[in-house]
């Protein structure tokens, strides 16, 4: 099976692309699931939900807000699943108490469902202005963690712009081998004589 992660700032086109690839699925036959970890919070919340559900197609929706490992295997073999997003996924975690450790350690769980072709949005929050708070500070670097578990365990992984892809590759993929650095060398005590 595939895996696709797809990165980018808010309105970059991830949504859109993920409902893309759906259709694309569906057209072929295959069925495809929708995992969404939003929760309504506030009115805001509500709206981007409802216009969510209005752009994507009737496909079997798993709305699950914390237990993404177990969503992920209840989608039929074979499937494609639609994950959107983990950031919300993480911000929900985050609020229920979760420490960084157990986000981490269920990222690790969902990330290694291998059933089925999965498809995985999630911002990028790391590009833009230093968080002003240690809760935002906080959020920005697990995320980060966990979009890099993520994208370790992708088949492919693409940056959105404006609507437009960039595919990001393993960076030692683009570098010249190189040894890994050797340990240093022992350091020997001068002996000392009375």
């Amino acid at each position: 099976m595939s895996s696709v992660l797809l990165l980018g700032g808010a309105r970059s086109g991830k949504s859109a692309l993920a409902v893309e690839i759906g259709e694309r699925a569906a057209a072929n036959g295959q069925e495809v699931v929708f995992v969404a970890t939003a929760t309504a919070l506030d009115d805001d919340m509500d709206e981007r939900i409802a216009r969510h559900r209005a752009e994507r197609p009737p496909w079997l929706t798993i709305e699950e807000p914390h237990d993404l490992a177990a969503a992920l295997r209840s989608v039929p073999p074979g499937s494609l699943a639609i994950v959107d997003c983990l950031t919300l996924w993480v911000s929900n975690l985050m609020l229920r108490g979760d420490d960084d450790q157990a986000i981490e350690a269920a990222t690790s769980d969902a990330a290694a469902i291998t059933t089925t072709d999965t498809v995985i949005v999630s911002n990028e929050v790391g590009l833009g202005v230093h968080p002003g708070n240690d809760l935002g500070r906080r959020y920005r670097d697990l995320l980060g963690r966990v979009n890099r578990t993520w994208a370790a365990a992708s088949d492919r992984t693409l940056f959105l712009v404006a609507g437009r892809a960039l595919p990001l590759v393993d960076p030692w993929d683009l570098l010249p081998p190189l040894a890994p650095p050797s340990a240093p060398p022992a350091r020997s005590t001068p002996e000392v004589t009375p």
